[in-house]
């Protein structure tokens, strides 16, 4: 199985893109992972916020294969500790599925066909964080699952 993580927008923050790269680097020990930034739609300004989420979700959709299995990263999405996303992560794996894609949305959410065509959505807590900050802890989260499967040091329980 390989991990992808879609974003929109790139990231503005240099030490917070340096944190990014360094746990993708770590990730990579693990796991084949790619994260891939979609950019910001042009002229947004000019677009409603359905507008915006309907383009932005094009460009999602746009990313995936058919066999992908996609999970939203959502503030309405299951909550679980380190050990239980481990545990989300190794029932993936097990199904024997090639992709395993989240996706971090826009500023306004996701459009009603990227929720269709999703399987499930997480949630990594119940405060709202920055789109760029959800990066960096998305990216660790998965480092520490892989950490925790492998019986390694990094997460003390």
């Amino acid at each position: 199985m390989q991990i992808k993580l879609l974003a929109i927008g790139k990231t503005d923050h240099k030490q917070l893109q340096a944190l990014i790269d360094e746990y993708q680097k770590r990730l990579g020990f693990y796991i084949k992972f790619e994260f891939e930034i979609i950019p910001d739609i042009k002229k947004a300004k000019n677009l409603s916020e359905d507008q915006q989420k309907q383009k932005e979700g094009e460009l999602i959709l746009g990313k995936l294969n058919a066999t992908d299995i996609l999970i939203l990263l959502d503030e309405n999405g299951k909550q679980m500790d380190s050990v239980g996303f481990s545990d989300y992560l190794q029932k993936h794996m097990n199904s024997g599925i090639k992709q395993l894609v989240f996706v971090i949305g826009g500023p306004y959410g996701f459009s009603n066909e990227v929720y269709e065509k999703a399987s499930s959505k997480v949630s990594l807590s119940k405060m709202t964080f920055s789109h760029q900050m959800i990066r960096l802890f998305v990216i660790e989260q998965l480092y520490r699952g892989f950490t925790i499967l492998k019986n390694e040091p990094y997460h003390h329980r």
